[in-house]
């Protein structure tokens, strides 16, 4: 079989938020909260797994099924509300964070360059991709930079040498003095709304009723659960890097901007470049995706096309691609922007998956491709934490 659409998750949950959590969580943390990583991987194969199945069986992305399901006119108002809200104004507010950090990725490697020059030319460069409108050519794309981001990160790990039996223990459940905030933006990285959105809209468009659909989700669940494991793998790697770096060292704060330069005294010259071409294409991959995600929650929504071709559907991507262009390049404070995005996934996010999982569970909509019980119940706790981390979302953005 052939890897792609759950490619484009890990393309999209891999950006500079995910290297600066992971980063962070290692250097406070050591290896004690690799268990994290596993709990999201899982959670979120179960969930991308569910969304992905909905667009194969029945042609319809998540934004169109909230939409034509929900017959309540409030009902369907505040859903479009939170959805366009969320997805689409907070995949413009993310989108300046992946813009600065290819752009610092690329700061690092060419540094005789003007600094000002990257980020105009990459969002140039992303809006060129987006506006093709084909997915071969944007799936392309976003592969071989999801290959070398893999590639970039494991060499750094391999270069890092940590204890096998210190990554082996972090396995173990624990919770640190004063972790709680980092397992929940951990698990807040991986498990992320707008995916769900994304990776059924991009099943939807290769809906095909003269397939055998049984074939094609067998098919769709492998891709899933092997790109999504890849995508914990180079979080795992950055974490247990920050982990043998900085852990126990007085070594300052670490962000995904000047993570390569702080690696350089340990691991030599090379891994310093190594992390700056990882972290610009995490950036990239997730500069693309991030508009992609917003025009097909916003056009789901508002009943317009879900098609890349769409001109209405570009326009919306293109629009969020711009904002965040915008905001990177002339060093805007998108904070009041991102905390009112933030509150609107912590209000979403629960809604959503919940809605989610009582979608596939209709045979009136999947048919024979309903949940089985098994996974209904190894998404309950799934479900029950994400209730408490949007919970805590939202008392952290109040009080």
């Amino acid at each position: 079989m052939r890897l792609g659409p759950g490619l484009l998750v890990t393309a999209a949950f891999i950006g500079p938020g995910t290297i600066t959590t992971a980063s962070v969580a290692g250097a406070n943390f050591g290896f004690a909260l690799i268990w994290t990583l596993l709990f999201s991987v899982i959670a979120t194969i179960l969930l991308q797994s569910m969304a992905a199945r909905l667009g194969v069986t029945t042609g319809q992305d998540l934004a169109t099924a909230l939409r034509t399901t929900i017959k309540t006119p409030v009902f369907k108002l505040l859903a479009a509300f939170l959805v366009i809200s969320a997805i689409g104004i907070g995949s413009a507010a993310y989108e300046a964070g992946n813009l600065s950090g290819a752009s610092l990725g690329l700061q690092e490697i060419l540094p005789s360059f003007n600094p000002l020059i990257w980020t105009p030319l990459i969002a140039i460069l992303s809006v060129v991709l987006l506006y093709t409108g084909k997915h071969k050519v944007i799936e392309g794309a976003l592969i071989v930079l999801v290959v070398l981001m893999s590639l970039v990160f494991i060499s750094t790990l391999i270069m890092a040498a940590p204890p096998l039996t210190l990554v082996l223990k972090g396995f173990i459940p624990s919770l640190p003095d004063n972790s709680i905030t980092t397992v929940l933006a951990l698990i807040g990285t991986t498990i992320v709304p707008y995916n769900l959105f994304l990776h059924s809209g991009v099943l939807a468009q290769k809906h095909d009723k003269n397939k055998d659909i049984e074939k094609v989700i067998k098919e769709t669940n492998v891709d899933t659960s092997i790109s999504i494991t890849l995508g914990g793998i180079i979080t795992l790697a950055i974490l247990s890097t920050a982990s043998v770096a900085f852990y126990g060292t007085d070594a300052g704060k670490i962000s995904a901007a000047n993570m390569a330069v702080q690696l350089e005294p340990l691991l030599g010259g090379m891994a310093h470049y190594f992390f700056a071409i990882g972290l610009c294409a995490a950036g990239l991959t997730s500069a693309i995706t991030a508009p992609l995600a917003g025009a097909y929650a916003v056009c789901g929504m508002l009943g317009w096309s879900t098609k890349m071709s769409n001109t209405r559907f570009k326009g919306v991507a293109i629009i969020i691609l711009a904002f965040g262009a915008v905001v990177a390049s002339l060093g805007l404070d998108p904070v009041a922007v991102i905390i009112f995005a933030q509150a609107a996934n912590g209000l979403l996010l629960p809604i959503v998956t919940c809605y989610l999982v009582w979608l596939v569970n209709q045979k009136s909509i999947m048919g024979e491709y309903t949940n089985s019980v098994f996974v209904n119940v190894v998404v309950f706790p799934v479900l029950l934490l994400i209730f408490s981390l949007s919970i805590y979302k939202l008392f952290s953005l109040i009080f």
